[in-house]
């Protein structure tokens, strides 16, 4: 049973399954648009969700919302008014809610910045990967050089002063050069936030079944170590794997993933985590995966588990041990609803092999710990006993 004195933040996620092509490395749930996007339809369907899961999360405030997919920015600024209407109307809010929507570089979607700004967006993650146009073909993207510095400049004039740009390394043929490149190239546009991260070919991808020809691992060492001296000579702390910020702009959704906070997930695919005090349990639940199926059933929920303890142990220390900063035992238990004591044998052999370091009650991945991180990760698997 897991004892909850305080329940951990609590945050929103809103899937939206359409995008205009899929790209041969995506592995989420995404599915190339094929006529009319159902705008109205899947409003309804998304506040019908929330409606149904009201019960779990009655007087609780969210922290963030993030719009992701797909691509949330082929909807309308008409539509996703409607729907933080609607969420508003039925959930309570911080004042400083960060918002988030992803969105693409194409021009249709950069013109409609400055309206997705008055819907109450206060953030955008655009989704660059590079500003080479020669690996841009390579990765199936639908926009060019030109448009990636387009939609910058265009968050910038809508008055987003807090927006991420996704960047993508060790693409195929790619070279140190490049990679660096496109971190220069960012840097001009000056976004609060950078996700750079390795491409890699997962299972259910086109790129995994045709494998395009990716740098040795050398290559992508080196691209990967003189980025994050080049982020942070930029002013750009490392505070995730891939994640860098300038002073204050973390993002706060993708954190509360990492310290193993709560989620609401609506939307076609999405997944959600919520802790139930009054039970003494966390349940993961998911939504009906395909975009079609998720508009017509009536039951919108496709599956529901509730992970023991030695499963929340790994997840809690999967996210957490990602983080620069790592975290302190209070947080922990707080998260978690679990003693700090389940975690003392396992920390302890961490300890003892260099994997992490020990401050008071901080616990954070040590050098060698990050160099050999999966392998930190598999001691705090269920069975790793």
């Amino acid at each position: 049973m897991f004892i909850f004195r305080s329940l951990p933040p609590l945050s929103l996620y809103i899937h939206f399954p359409w995008c205009t092509r899929k790209c041969p490395y995506c592995d989420f749930n995404s599915h190339a648009l094929t006529g009319a996007l159902p705008e109205q339809a899947y409003v309804d369907t998304l506040l019908r969700d929330l409606e149904q899961d009201l019960p779990l999360i009655w007087g609780r405030r969210i922290i963030s919302i993030f719009m992701g997919g797909g691509t949330p920015s082929l909807f309308s600024p008409e539509a996703l008014d409607r729907l933080l209407g609607g969420i508003r109307a039925r959930l309570s809010l911080a004042a400083d809610c960060e918002i988030t929507l992803e969105a693409n570089p194409g021009s249709a979607e950069a013109d409609k910045f400055a309206e997705f700004r008055a819907a109450g967006i206060n953030r955008l993650s655009i989704g660059i990967q590079s500003f080479d146009d020669e690996p841009l073909q390579k990765l199936g993207r639908i926009h060019d050089r030109r448009q990636a510095f387009a939609a910058a400049e265009a968050a910038h004039a809508a008055g987003f002063d807090n927006f991420n740009l996704d960047l993508m390394f060790a693409l195929p043929d790619q070279t140190l050069d490049q990679a660096l490149a496109d971190l220069h190239n960012a840097f001009a546009l000056e976004p609060a936030h950078l996700s750079h991260y390795q491409l890699t070919l997962e299972p259910n991808t086109w790129f995994y079944h045709h494998p395009p020809p990716l740098p040795d691992d050398d290559l992508v060492w080196e691209m990967q170590s003189r980025s994050q001296a080049l982020l942070g000579e930029h002013g750009y702390a490392q505070y995730e794997v891939s994640a860098y910020a300038r002073p204050g702009r973390q993002c706060r959704h993708n954190r509360n993933y990492w310290e193993f906070g709560d989620y609401l997930g609506i939307g076609a695919g999405a997944h959600d985590k919520i802790s139930d005090a009054a039970a003494g349990r966390i349940v993961r639940r998911s939504k009906q995966r395909g975009p079609q199926d998720y508009l017509q059933a009536r039951d919108l929920v496709q599956s529901e588990q509730q992970p023991d303890e030695a499963e929340v142990v790994f997840e809690f220390m999967l996210n957490a041990l990602r983080l620069n900063s790592g975290f302190e035992l209070a947080l922990f238990e707080q998260h978690t609803g679990l003693s700090r004591e389940v975690l003392r044998p396992l920390l302890q052999e961490a300890l003892a092999d260099g994997l992490i370091e020990q401050e008071n009650d901080l616990i954070k991945t040590s050098m060698r710990g990050r160099q050999y991180l999966n392998d930190l990760l598999a001691r705090f698997l269920p069975d790793a006993g």
